[in-house]
């Protein structure tokens, strides 16, 4: 299948119970656990503790219906809205937040988490502090101005994006576009956290091959730049597993902060009234 024929994520959907046992279960032939859970679980954990990143609202808007990235969050947020563009993945999250039978088991990932934390012999369940802080699983259309049409977000003091940007850009102005768009998410000096897939070309979900943006470390460096943040962290690992089902060269975790300056001082103070639906 020549690339210009893979599926696009948000236009052709995908099988997003799929994604989550090929890519983040602990199924014994799951080759992916160091780049898509501790990669990700360990850099996140040190951008929010040692960059001392905390506040009301979290905008998470990832891939499929993971969750395993908001296990640090929880602790640093009040409050996490999560964003999704396909109704299969609203539906898949919601039945674990609802913990409904047959929903996702995390737990791999909550004690990977936890034995990352150096907590791994305290009582903790990071589940119920996530689903607790978890307010809201919206819809969102990538495409529109406000991607939550008619419902608008309060801004966010940090954004977590995983594996999002790579599926839904198609080019590098897609790319740059999408980052934008995430940034008028955010409040002036807000942060933007995203992991992704370097130099993939497409990503197999069952007999769905999907399209995957090809980009470097430089391409990612230069779009968070040029709209406007300074990166604080990034951080890259070279891919070790072998399988056939992504192509990946190496994974990238970024850290960087919406710069405050030339803004109108008024917006740092303006006040408004959100509402979300039910």
């Amino acid at each position: 299948m020549d690339s210009c024929d893979h599926k696009l994520y948000h236009v052709h959907g995908f099988d997003s119970r799929k994604l989550l046992e090929d890519y983040l279960s602990d199924k014994p032939d799951m080759v992916f656990g160091d780049d898509s859970l501790v990669f990700p679980i360990e850099n996140l954990l040190k951008t929010f503790t040692v960059g001392h990143i905390k506040g009301d609202i979290l905008i998470d808007i990832s891939l499929g219906s993971i969750i395993h990235h908001l296990y640090s969050a929880c602790e640093f947020f009040k409050h996490m809205i999560v964003l999704k563009v396909q109704d299969r993945c609203i539906l898949e999250l919601k039945r674990w937040v609802d913990t409904r039978t047959g929903a996702f088991h995390w737990g791999h990932a909550e004690q990977l988490h936890a034995e990352i934390e150096g907590k791994s012999d305290e009582s903790q369940d990071k589940n119920i502090k996530v689903r607790s802080a978890l307010q809201h699983v919206l819809k969102c259309d990538l495409e529109k101005e406000n991607i939550t049409e008619p419902i608008d977000l309060p801004p966010a003091d940090c954004i977590i994006s995983c594996g999002l940007l790579d599926v839904i850009s198609k080019d590098q102005d897609d790319y740059v576009r999408y980052i934008r768009k995430f940034s008028k998410l955010l409040k002036p000096g807000g942060y933007l956290l995203f992991a992704g897939m370097l130099e993939a070309t497409y990503l197999k979900v069952g007999k769905d091959k999907m399209h995957v943006f090809q980009y470097n470390e430089d391409i990612a460096r230069k779009a968070v730049v040029g709209e406007g943040f300074v990166i604080d962290r990034c951080e890259v690992k070279k891919r070790t597993n072998i399988s056939d089902l992504i192509d990946y060269k190496a994974a990238i975790f970024m850290a960087a902060h919406k710069a405050k300056a030339d803004l109108d001082p008024n917006v740092l103070n303006c006040t408004k009234h959100y509402v979300f639906g039910s």
